[in-house]
């Protein structure tokens, strides 16, 4: 199964770093306007006023690893996500990986180069430049 993965050097502490990916405030962040987190406790990212819908389940969250499976979504159904945080000097090292792809298609290129953006979002919410979510509620932040 193939897999897109990323990382990235962030000049920000692996907790400022943790709270972007683990928590649907961070997310809101630099990934997704429009994030719900829902009853159950997973979460949803809504795309383009909701035309798209990822719901994600949190398998793993604290410490140096936190894991989102993904529950919905043709290509994302069953897929994960995992950010793994790395201490570099007074910063962090983020991993990436969107894990168990089905099958390497169009779409799993497409998400692998958006993706590459959104780490560079990440890291800008994380060292405080406010780069704001890449998705609006109906349109992409470019």
């Amino acid at each position: 199964m193939p897999d897109i993965h990323h990382s990235i050097t962030i000049s920000a502490s692996a907790d400022a770093v943790r709270a972007l990916v683990s928590t649907p405030d961070g997310l809101r962040q630099w990934w997704a306007e429009d994030v719900e987190l829902q009853p159950d406790g997973a979460v949803s990212l809504g795309f383009f006023n909701r035309a798209t819908i990822y719901r994600l389940r949190s398998l793993e969250i604290g410490g140096a690893h936190i894991t989102w499976r993904c529950e919905t979504g043709k290509e994302w159904e069953g897929t994960d996500l995992i950010f793994t945080l790395k201490p570099q000097g007074s910063g962090v090292v983020l991993d990436f990986r969107h894990a168990n792809w089905h099958a390497e298609t169009p779409y799993f290129t497409s998400c692998n180069t958006t993706w590459g953006g959104l780490m560079f979002r990440i890291k800008g919410a994380a060292e405080a430049k406010q780069p704001g979510p890449l998705f609006q509620r109906n349109a992409l932040a470019y």
